[in-house]
């Protein structure tokens, strides 16, 4: 495996970084209150976009098209914004407390968020209305991730559950897993769900049963909000720590296979490439570019 490049953001600290939806580029958000675009192999600055959210900026997405891009802040916001000229298209007092993430379907049609008033929000970008179209408030605690299919909805909370939203049929199911939820993410074919829990091992759980199919440990997360994700073919899990290292399994034997090392003690946000085994991962101010072989030689 080979890092292949450091990027300087100039962000102060870097919230959230993301490929945007083809993998040719990235986005990076901040405590500076500012998001910037990059060519992420070339290691440039395209675009930066100033004076959206009035405070820290904690997520961003890029829609379908990737014409546009939606913001989650610390100032309760959500954003939409048009890529190529800058400007807000749509500016959404979304939730009372801070927005953790947000996501869009897969027609950026409908705009998800997550909350730490224990809420998640769904608006339909096609209308003119201010209001939700469905407002999801079991969660007993903050929800720290959300995940959208075509189909489903998948958050994690404080409160220890994961939850899926089955959209078709109206259905929710919950599972809790006996400590706060860092990250979930559903495995390609949505039939497994991969949750980091804060203070615990990474969890693979099957979704028609509920049953625990593997763990992933030996990382560290005690005191930060970490994200884990899997590869493009879903045979490794990824996940941040806190001891300046991303970690990588073997989802099948779940051994610890590889350690990526960084400069910087936390390394609290990653983003895997939609096709390519491209790897981005953010810690502190600096976001590392990691191309890694399929065999992870």
């Amino acid at each position: 495996m080979k890092r292949t490049a450091v990027i300087n953001t100039d962000h102060g600290a870097v919230r959230s970084v993301r490929f945007n939806h083809d993998g040719n580029y990235m986005l990076t958000c901040g405590s500076d209150k500012t998001l910037k675009l990059w060519n992420p192999t070339r290691q440039l600055l395209i675009k930066s976009y100033k004076n959206i959210h009035g405070s820290e900026i904690l997520d961003v997405v890029a829609s379908h098209d990737n014409g546009k891009f939606a913001t989650a802040g610390l100032d309760r916001k959500v954003f939409l914004t048009d890529v190529s000229t800058g400007k807000v298209l749509r500016k959404i007092r979304a939730h009372d407390d801070k927005v953790n993430t947000v996501k869009f379907n897969s027609e950026s049609t409908l705009l998800f968020s997550a909350s730490v008033d224990g809420t998640c929000k769904v608006w339909d970008l096609r209308s003119r209305s201010y209001e939700p179209i469905q407002t999801m408030n079991e969660a007993k605690d903050n929800v720290t991730s959300l995940y959208v299919t075509d189909s489903q909805i998948l958050t994690g909370s404080a409160d220890a559950c994961i939850r899926r939203y089955d959209i078709r049929l109206g259905f929710m199911y919950s599972d809790y897993l006996g400590g706060p939820i860092s990250c979930a993410t559903f495995t390609k074919d949505s039939q497994c769900t991969l949750a980091g829990l804060q203070g615990d091992a990474i969890r693979l759980i099957d979704n028609d049963t509920g049953k625990l199919l593997n763990e992933f440990s030996g990382h560290s997360n005690s005191e930060y909000k970490l994200e884990c994700c899997m590869n493009s073919k879903d045979n490794y899990i990824y996940s941040g720590s806190e001891d300046s290292a991303v970690y990588i399994w073997d989802l099948i034997t779940g051994k610890i296979i590889s350690k990526l090392q960084h400069d910087y003690r936390v390394v609290h946000s990653i983003s895997f490439h939609p096709t390519e085994e491209k790897l981005l991962s953010a810690s502190l101010g600096c976001v590392y570019l990691w191309e890694i072989p399929e065999d992870n030689d």
